[in-house]
């Protein structure tokens, strides 16, 4: 047993000796690595999710754009039928008071022309009356 304390003694220091040049860079790096790794994944994440948070505002203003740019269009619609409606009642309006001048105009001149030919009636019966008068009294 005596023989073996020298080689345990010679492996405890060369396992201290491998630990300390081997192990704790190679370790370090590793920890270095991982944390690289793990910081790049959490980036990514990071980027990922103000991607998708981009993405929803984005939508969220493209559907109130969507939807402002509609009401302009529905409100733009409202005001030419109404627009429309005017100008039909106007014209209904100017046609019926056309209608009416012209009724009202007709009918005078038909007061007229009866007046006319009530006078002219008149005239003509004077004078179909004074013919067949002056007929009998010539053959008489």
């Amino acid at each position: 047993m005596l023989k073996a304390i020298p080689t345990i003694c010679l492996f405890v220091l060369l396992y201290f000796y491998i630990k300390a040049m081997l192990f704790k860079p190679l370790e370090k790096v590793l920890d270095e690595r991982h944390a690289l790794t793990e910081g790049a994944r959490k980036a990514a994440e990071a980027s990922f999710a103000a991607a998708e948070r981009k993405q929803a505002e984005y939508e969220q203003k493209f559907a109130d754009a969507r939807a402002e740019v509609y009401r302009l269009q529905e409100e733009t619609r409202r005001q030419w039928l109404e627009a429309q409606a005017a100008q039909v009642a106007n014209a209904r309006k100017h046609m019926e008071e056309s209608v009416k001048a012209a009724k009202e105009q007709i009918a005078g001149e038909a007061v007229t022309a009866r007046d006319g030919l009530a006078v002219s009636s008149s005239q003509i019966a004077d004078q179909i009356a004074g013919a067949v008068l002056a007929r009998r009294s010539g053959r008489a």
